[in-house]
């Protein structure tokens, strides 16, 4: 999942009719992007890798599967790739339904050369920095399960708020067995104040577990 998510972004294209797909293609090479081109929804995703880093650019009216039905699809499978759907005219109902679907942008056609790469770039930015995010998460929860259950009752304490004293008689335990507790979590999050501490559990909490997902794959 690494090397994939560290790889050279790609910018995946879906379009049924040839020349556009071409013309698109050549459009974002020459100007130094990473592209993989397919014809319909069911080629891209027979060969498409959810971990690859990079965007997607689909039209919204395809043969077989829909841009937006490939889009839920990805979405079931937990992919948060960026997408920018592309519309032809009339098509701007569709393009609000893939909006709230997920889409991060959407291009009428005609369109400029300089709107599509704008529109690209803005995506791949987005691909970057939750990247970025996942691979922060991705450490806190490594920190996370390294815990003994007894301090995982303490830091969800500490989080809430709670005194050292008040957790103390909550879990009937010494004051300074509390403070053991509090400062192994400290050291085993790699924290130095309780700032940084809450910050990382309210992180993790916006996210499931992803090592668990790798243990269920597997």
């Amino acid at each position: 999942m690494g090397e994939a998510m560290s790889a050279e972004p790609i910018v995946f294209l879906i379009d049924d009719d040839d020349g556009v797909r071409r013309s698109l293609d050549a459009l974002l090479r020459s100007n130094g992007l990473k592209t993989a081109a397919f014809a319909s929804a069911r080629d891209f995703l027979a060969q498409f890798d959810p971990d690859a880093a990079g965007c997607l650019v689909t039209d919204v009216r395809l043969p077989g599967m829909s841009g937006i039905e490939l889009l839920q699809k990805l979405r079931m499978q937990n992919c948060h790739m960026p997408v920018i759907v592309i519309t032809g005219h009339g098509d701007v109902p569709l393009a609000v339904e893939a909006m709230k679907g997920g889409a991060v942008d959407f291009i009428e056609k005609p369109f400029r050369d300089h709107v599509l790469l704008t529109a690209v770039r803005r995506a791949l930015k987005l691909a970057d920095e939750d990247h970025e995010q996942r691979i922060a998460t991705r450490e806190i929860w490594t920190r996370l399960m390294t815990l003994t259950p007894r301090e995982h009752q303490v830091l969800d304490m500490v989080v809430a708020g709670k005194a050292n004293k008040v957790i103390a008689i909550d879990l009937d335990l010494s004051i300074k067995t509390v403070e053991f507790h509090r400062a192994h979590v400290m050291e085993k999050m790699r924290v130095d104040s309780l700032a940084e501490l809450v910050q990382m559990v309210l992180l993790a909490s916006k996210v499931a577990n992803p090592l668990s997902e790798d243990e269920s794959a597997n």
